[in-house]
């Protein structure tokens, strides 16, 4: 194990949450406001997951009248103060960019289903 994979292990902080392309989550994020800080809350389905460890970054797809808005936040930023799993969809794809083109009833995902 290098030195760069030594100093990720320890500064690694675990997440309680497994996210996975496909889920709706609902990201809160530490935002400064001038001299104030607030919560503001991201909601939308995860499209990607990239990097590994520390590095590991997701992005969220969600819709705001009517244009698509992404954003990609790294996984084990400061600036997160959690990360809630509304829904889980099964998908077949790692990278579901074709959800880009699509609106509406088209862009759909199935939901898992729970016993």
């Amino acid at each position: 194990m290098n030195l760069l994979q030594t100093v990720e292990q320890e500064n690694i902080t675990p997440r309680s949450v497994a996210l996975h392309p496909g889920d709706e989550v609902r990201v809160h994020v530490r935002i400064k406001d001038g001299e104030k800080v607030r919560i503001q809350v991201y909601e939308g389905t995860i499209i990607s997951m990239k990097g590994t460890g520390t590095r590991s970054m997701f992005t969220v797809r969600k819709v705001s009248f009517g244009v698509g808005v992404e954003r990609i936040f790294p996984l084990y930023s400061p600036t997160l103060e959690k990360v809630e799993v509304k829904v889980r969809h099964s998908v077949r794809r790692s990278r579901l960019y074709f959800l880009r083109g699509r609106f509406g009833k088209a862009a759909r995902l199935k939901e898992v289903t729970r016993h």
